[in-house]
């Protein structure tokens, strides 16, 4: 969860800044470095989800079928079996067709996630890279220009959810469905180094976190509370907040409890330095 504090652009509804890792907690920056070792792990097999070496695989080839437009997607059995579910999966499919049980059907997801998924499965990240400034000391996307203010390609438009949401978000989501803890850590320090991004973009993406995460998955729901409420200026002065609220839902049940947490800490710790 990232806790930097942001000043908000003075358009009211969008952030001007990267709500990242560029003043982060240690918490923080420890959980980059996690994530930045991904690709570093699946080379030395540490990870319950890291990949095999790629120079070395020998197993049969999986036909992905993904998407109602059934995009065709290939993998090494050795690679995609690395995930729980694609190794059930892929039993199931031997099970039913022991003679050409090499196909998997995914026709709920999308095919620019699921490429993501299969590019970290081989080369241990997904586009762009996260790389790690020496000089600076921070972390960042490899080769993010910005596109009309805001990070481009940080955003992919999801027909279950009807709107554009943040990519990493949706990843972040796949992970957990397919087992992959390093990615859904990866995904998350990720989403946080992004510019520009509309607050109608992050409440799409808060809801659809929610939408599809467990109640015990509470990493990416907190990050969504926790950047609400550092930039709860900009989303006051957001028309589209309103709108979302009004709506209701479990997401602003868990906001509404985490501003009383974030305003009893405030009171305590006045109360502290008066004393």
């Amino acid at each position: 969860m990232l806790v930097t504090r942001r000043t908000p652009q003075s358009h009211s509804d969008s952030f001007s800044s990267r709500y990242g890792t560029s003043k982060a907690t240690s918490r923080s920056r420890r959980n980059a470095r996690e994530a930045s070792a991904v690709s570093r792990r699946h080379e030395r097999r540490q990870g319950p989800d890291t990949p095999p070496d790629g120079s070395s695989l020998s197993s049969s080839v999986i036909t992905i079928c993904v998407g109602p437009d059934k995009r065709l997607f290939a993998a090494h059995k050795e690679i995609i079996c690395v995930s729980p579910f694609f190794a059930t999966a892929c039993a199931r499919a031997q099970a039913l067709d022991p003679s050409h049980g090499r196909r998997v059907t995914l026709p709920e997801e999308q095919p620019e996630v699921f490429s993501c998924i299969l590019e970290y499965l081989y080369r241990g990240d997904y586009y762009p890279r996260l790389v790690h400034n020496e000089r600076r000391d921070t972390w960042e996307l490899e080769n993010t220009p910005i596109k009309d203010g805001q990070t481009d390609g940080a955003t992919i438009y999801l027909p279950a959810a009807g709107t554009e949401i943040l990519r990493d978000t949706a990843v972040y989501c796949a992970a957990n469905k397919y087992g992959l803890e390093h990615l859904k850590r990866l995904s998350l320090v990720k989403q946080g180094l992004h510019t520009g991004i509309q607050c109608s973009t992050i409440l799409a993406s808060a809801r659809y976190a929610y939408a599809n995460t467990p109640d015990h998955e509470s990493k990416l729901r907190a990050h969504y509370l926790a950047l609400i409420i550092r930039s709860r200026s900009t989303f006051k002065r957001s028309g589209t907040m309103q709108m979302e609220m009004e709506k209701g839902g479990k997401l602003f049940f868990d906001l509404f409890v985490a501003m009383c947490n974030h305003m009893d800490d405030l009171a305590s710790a006045k109360q502290s330095m008066a004393e």
